[in-house]
């Protein structure tokens, strides 16, 4: 286990590591090397910063830690995707998950350690939430699953999605900072417009995204399209309410005019009616939203049930009928642990609360 006493030097700004080399007596461009060595090349120890001094290798070696995640399970699916298990510097695990397709290369991140939303039918919703993640933890992760990509398949990540273990408005400050770093020219440089990041919903919090002027994407996990439904299944719901989420969601829409994903798994005998359908396409023509269906991944001990194929199709047409613009995502990882949360809730570190 590395050093949990020392302060991880990615704690700092850059401002605010200039301060700290300027109140040493050394000259502000050293913590511009040392941002560049831990946020772009991604060193995890102060002695391979080759252009410093010595004697400032030892003195941040004695004073900081660079918290870096291992690896400590991994499994492949038939299919190409790969779930990992990511080990913390405390000894807690998080998921990061590959998904590769024809077109595209996309890091599944997690942001907290368990979750405290105990949505019924999430592997996640098993856990205890431990810990919110460091935003040098979030990003670490699309770190090591970019060079997995590039690894296994030849191919950068085009696209990462918080999807993971955790609700990432309940994390707030690691979402926005990690999302920072990895939009940065200073660490992966990747555009905003290549981030979604997805909510159980939280009205208050979607408001102070929209206040924030985020460039990201937004996708919502509704999953039912009636109060009586959703509160069911997502305990959430019942301080969240759809006409609740709906004023927030608008009003998002109408500050960063980007357009809003609803995520729909769909559950044999649940919420795979038409009526629910009708419902659901009325519910996302208020937004012009897109509906992405999802299909489910059982969960030992969860009483839902992956909806028939041929119900999931004309649930899809239904609501293309109804005027929601629809794409079905096929379920992927089939072979492995696939449903969020399962591959850690393995690992007793990850769930003793």
């Amino acid at each position: 286990m590395q050093n949990a006493a020392l302060k991880d030097i990615r704690s700092f700004k850059l401002e605010e590591l200039r301060a700290l080399f300027e109140e040493m007596g050394e000259k502000p461009f050293r913590a511009n090397q040392v941002f560049d060595w831990v946020w772009k090349k991604h060193c995890k120890d102060f002695q391979q910063m080759s252009n410093l001094p010595q004697s400032v290798r030892d003195w941040l070696q004695t004073r900081f830690a660079i918290h870096y995640l291992r690896n400590d399970d991994q499994q492949v699916s038939e299919d190409y995707t790969v779930k990992n298990a990511f080990k913390l510097f405390d000894g807690k695990v998080v998921e990061g998950v590959l998904i590769p397709t024809n077109t595209r290369m996309t890091a599944c991140i997690s942001s907290q350690v368990g979750c405290s939303l105990s949505c019924s039918f999430c592997a996640t919703g098993k856990m205890a939430r431990m810990r919110n993640l460091e935003p040098y933890e979030i990003y670490d992760q699309v770190v090591a699953i970019h060079q997995q990509a590039l690894e296994k398949y030849g191919h950068p990540l085009t696209n990462i999605v918080y999807m993971g273990m955790g609700e990432p408005l309940m994390n707030y400050r690691g979402l926005m900072g990690s999302v920072e770093m990895i939009s940065s020219e200073q660490g992966l440089n990747m555009s905003p417009k290549r981030i979604t990041v997805s909510t159980a919903g939280i009205a208050r919090m979607i408001k102070r995204l929209a206040d924030d002027g985020v460039k990201f994407n937004l996708a919502l996990s509704l999953h039912a399209a009636t109060d009586e439904k959703r509160s069911k299944i997502m305990p959430i719901n019942e301080s969240n309410s759809l006409e609740a989420l709906m004023e927030a969601l608008q009003y998002f829409a109408s500050k960063t005019r980007n357009r809003i994903t609803f995520e729909y798994i769909i559950f044999k005998d649940f919420n795979d009616s038409e009526s629910d359908a009708i419902k659901l396409a009325a519910y996302a023509r208020k937004l012009n939203a897109r509906v992405n269906i999802i299909e489910y991944n059982p969960v030992e001990g969860v009483e839902f049930k992956r909806a028939d194929i041929a119900q999931v199709d004309f649930f899809a047409s239904t609501l293309e009928k109804n005027g929601a613009s629809v794409t079905i995502r096929r379920s992927r990882g089939m072979d492995i642990d696939a449903a969020c949360g399962q591959l850690a809730n393995k690992n007793k570190a990850a769930v003793e609360a």
